[in-house]
């Protein structure tokens, strides 16, 4: 029953059933249990594990991070500042630089990310799910979705340490596995693997490696050579995340003994190797391993079904460069969570709601595939990148701006993150108004800043869209949403619904 948990011996009764303990299946099942709904998440491993990926943008951390109310968490964790990235790609010998700063959109307080380990990070998100009412079961492998006689997917069988075999009823099974979920067939549909983005990643981890000058020092380094492009991620003030990514047609280059390999690649970039000169690769611990992974690029061609539904990974996946990998899982497991609590809760048709997340998430994964087609493109100069994200975010902007809000993770409109300061520092000579409520804060509790975004200046400056970021923190001060597509529906004030829109 909705919001409520049954159990009769070993069989039990879910609204939401998720499968995946990462980031997607924490974000999404933290913000259904939110408003009262009964949520089991089963995580195949136990927590912290290791896995790659661990870049982050500031849509992740500024706007899903403060909904799931782990942003003092994530601060506190000292995880290394991201201001930007620093790209030795192009016509240019010379690395170019950016900032998130650059945007209007990452203004601020925002304008910064994490480089986080991700066995770390993870568990903050999925230690939170619990404190907000998941029912977290670690050690569990699913083996196979349970559908009903109308073929409407209604639970889950899966297996416990001992392989004593459980069955879970739910109204809702959530795919959020990842690349190698072993369910994603039973949405339906098949897995369609890009044509372009096929490429294999042989990567390490090494100590005291050399670090870019301030205020790059942070940044994530990504530097093309022949072969392919290598990452270079600073986890902490001493350790480094490092990788090449190859060519399908040079995966000879990864295969054999990977310690020769990654030397091998280290030699053909004359940047990485000089930044790797007086550094020691790890060789104990969960970052003792060389790892070789498969980053071929896909999207199912269907997301969903009645009773079932594909968010992160287990959905689409696509190249890395842009360090996309979580900010995609996270983004899609809010715009999943929208559809369950609207659909849950009776305000919106399964149909539509499901409908709206299928397209919001297609269209961004589209939006970072689209771009990248013209990135790999190594025979034009960096300003062409820049104009080939001005026309695919189809934004008004300089072409540096709108590639900066690309890589942030904010081509959608779901994400702006303009912050309160900013909006005062911009308004402050601009409205009388805007005067007027900052006088009736004096003497008020700090915390108190309901006046300020009463007036109609700010009101004015929050209406671009469904942010997240802004919708969280102001409410209903933050104005109007409005469609990303024709006959579409918007973003509940609080961003944990979908809603009609209202009329012009």
């Amino acid at each position: 029953m909705p919001g409520g948990r049954m159990s009769t011996g070993q069989h039990e009764e879910f609204d939401v059933v998720v499968v995946g303990g990462g980031p997607s299946g924490s974000t999404l099942s933290t913000l259904v249990a939110m408003q009262g709904h009964s949520v089991l998440l089963l995580e195949k491993e136990t927590f912290p594990r290791y896995q790659i990926g661990e870049s982050l943008l500031p849509s992740t951390i500024h706007g899903i991070c403060h909904l799931l109310g782990v942003t003092d968490e994530l601060a506190a964790a000292g995880f290394p500042h991201k201001r930007g990235g620093t790209f030795r790609w192009g016509a240019s010998p010379k690395p170019w630089n950016f900032s998130f700063s650059v945007s209007s959109k990452v203004s601020g307080p925002t304008s910064f990310a994490y480089q986080v380990e991700r066995s770390k990070f993870d568990k903050i998100l999925l230690d939170n799910a619990a404190r907000k009412g998941v029912v977290v079961r670690q050690d569990r492998t699913v083996t196979d979705v349970v559908d009903d006689a109308d073929g409407r997917a209604r639970g889950l069988r899966y297996t416990d340490p001992d392989g004593t075999e459980h069955e879970v009823s739910a109204r809702y099974v959530v795919d959020a596995s990842g690349n190698t979920s072993r369910i994603h067939k039973r949405v339906g549909g098949s897995r369609t693997y890009s044509d372009f983005f096929k490429s294999l990643a042989l990567f390490g981890y090494f100590e005291n490696g050399k670090r870019m000058p301030a205020p790059y020092a942070g940044n994530i380094l990504c530097v093309a050579f022949g072969s392919g492009w290598f990452w270079y991620i600073p986890l902490s003030s001493t350790l480094t995340s490092v990788g090449a990514v190859v060519r399908r047609e040079d995966a000879a280059k990864v295969q054999g003994d990977p310690e020769s390999a990654l030397r091998g690649l280290i030699d053909e970039c004359p940047m990485i190797k000089e930044y790797l000169a007086d550094a020691t690769r790890v060789t104990t611990g969960q970052y003792g391993q060389l790892r070789v992974r498969k980053d071929y690029s896909y999207h199912h061609t269907t997301f969903w079904r009645p009773g079932m539904v594909l968010v992160g990974d287990a959905a689409c996946f696509v190249d890395p460069v842009f360090s996309s990998g979580v900010h995609l899982a996270t983004y899609s497991a809010l715009l999943a969570a929208r559809s369950l609590n609207s659909v849950l809760a009776g305000r919106i048709d399964e149909r539509r709601a499901f409908d709206e997340f299928e397209a919001r998430y297609r269209r961004e994964y589209g939006v970072f595939y689209e771009f990248l087609t013209s990135f790999y493109d190594m025979h034009v100069d960096e300003d062409s990148y820049f104009w080939t994200a001005k026309k695919v975010t189809r934004s008004s902007h300089a072409e540096l701006e709108s590639f900066v809000e690309l890589v942030a993770g904010m081509s959608s409109t779901d994400f702006d993150l303009s912050d309160a300061e900013s909006s005062v520092l911009r308004l402050k000579q601009q409205s009388a108004e805007f005067a007027d409520a900052v006088d009736d804060m004096a003497g008020r509790q700090e915390e108190n800043m309901a006046p300020l975004f009463r007036s109609s200046a700010v009101s004015r400056a929050m209406q671009e869209g469904s942010q997240v970021q802004t919708r969280a923190q102001l409410g209903e001060y933050a104005g109007e949403d409005v469609p990303l597509f024709d006959g579409g529906l918007v973003a509940s004030s609080d961003s944990m619904f979908w809603e009609e829109p209202h009329p012009s």
